[in-house]
C-alpha cells in the first residue's frame, strides 16, 4: 500500500507564514501534497526557498489584480500529471483562487473559496463562484473520477462546526444560502472528510485573532476536505491541527492508502 499525506492550510499571508517557521513545519511534517490558500503574494516578493522548497514542485496562482490579496499554491513531491490554474471563467480567475492538480490516483481541487462578508455584492459573487465551481466537478464526478476537494470555503455548514451557531445565523459563513451549497456537495456524494470520522463539537479551523478567540476556542470549522465516494475507502483519517499555529486559520489534513499499482 502506498501512503499519502496531503495538508492544506489557509496561512493569511505566506510571507508572514514564513516569519514564524512555516517552511522548518513543512520539513517537519513532510506531506506528500501541501494546499496553501491566502498566499497574498507575487513570485518577485519571494526568496527561491518559499517559491520552491526543496523537494516540492511549485505551482502558484496569483491574482492577477491585487497584489497582497488572495492566491493559492500547490506543494507537491511528485510532480502532477497535469496542473490547471483556474475554472476557465475570468470573472473568477482574475483573483488567483484555484489550482487543479490530477495525480495518478486522483485530482486535487485547492480552493480558496470567496469571503461575502464584505456586502451584498461580495456575498452574490461568492455564490456566483461555488455555483460555477459545482458546475466545474460535477461532470467529472459523474463521469466516475476520484476527487479531493480542499481549502478554505468560507462556510460552517451545520450548527456543530461553529460555536456560536445562533448569534451568527444572519452572519455571511452561515447562512442558510450558503449551508445549502454545502448541503447540495454531500448530497451528490462529496463526503466530508472530518466528519465521516469525527461527529463530535468544538473542532475548528479558524479563530478572530483581534477577540482573542483562539485561546477561547471559540471558532469555526471553514476549512474542508471533500472527497468523492469512489475514493472513500482509501482515506483512512482526516484531522484538525488546531495547535499549529501562524495564522487565523490552521492546518488540516487526511491520510490515504492507495495499492500499489
Amino acid at each position: 500500500m502506498k501512503e499519502t499525506k496531503i495538508l492544506c492550510w489557509n496561512v493569511n499571508g505566506i510571507r508572514s507564514a514564513q516569519k514564524k517557521g512555516f517552511l522548518e513545519w513543512l520539513h517537519s511534517e513532510s506531506p506528500d501534497v501541501l494546499c496553501i490558500q491566502e498566499t497574498k503574494a507575487h513570485p518577485e516578493q519571494l526568496d527561491e526557498g518559499l517559491r520552491q522548497p526543496p523537494g516540492y514542485h511549485a505551482y502558484w496562482n496569483y491574482p492577477a489584480e491585487k497584489k497582497g490579496y488572495s492566491g493559492v499554491v500547490t506543494f507537491s513531491r511528485e510532480a502532477p500529471l497535469r496542473v490547471q490554474q483556474g475554472l476557465g471563467i475570468e470573472e473568477f480567475d482574475s483573483e488567483g483562487r484555484v489550482i487543479i492538480s490530477q495525480h495518478s490516483e486522483f485530482t486535487i481541487f485547492n480552493v480558496y473559496f470567496p469571503n461575502g462578508k464584505r456586502d451584498e455584492e461580495r456575498l452574490r459573487y461568492k455564490l456566483d463562484f461555488y455555483e460555477a465551481f459545482f458546475q466545474f466537478t460535477e461532470p467529472l464526478r459523474q463521469k466516475g473520477e476520484k476527487l479531493i476537494i480542499c481549502g478554505d470555503v468560507n462556510t460552517a455548514h451545520q450548527e456543530i462546526d461553529l460555536a456560536r451557531p445562533k448569534e451568527n445565523e444572519k452572519v455571511s459563513g452561515f447562512l442558510p444560502v450558503e449551508r445549502a451549497w454545502i448541503d447540495r456537495l454531500v448530497g451528490r456524494g462529496y463526503v466530508d472528510a472530518f466528519r465521516h470520522f469525527n461527529k463530535e463539537p468544538s473542532h475548528y479551523t479558524w479563530w478572530d485573532m483581534k477577540s482573542r478567540a483562539r485561546e477561547r476556542n471559540v471558532g469555526w470549522r471553514i476549512d474542508y476536505f471533500f472527497v468523492t465516494e469512489n475514493l472513500l475507502d482509501s482515506v483512512t483519517e482526516a484531522f484538525i491541527m488546531s495547535g499549529v499555529t501562524g495564522s487565523d486559520h490552521c492546518p488540516i489534513g487526511i491520510t490515504l492508502e492507495i495499492p500499489s499499482s
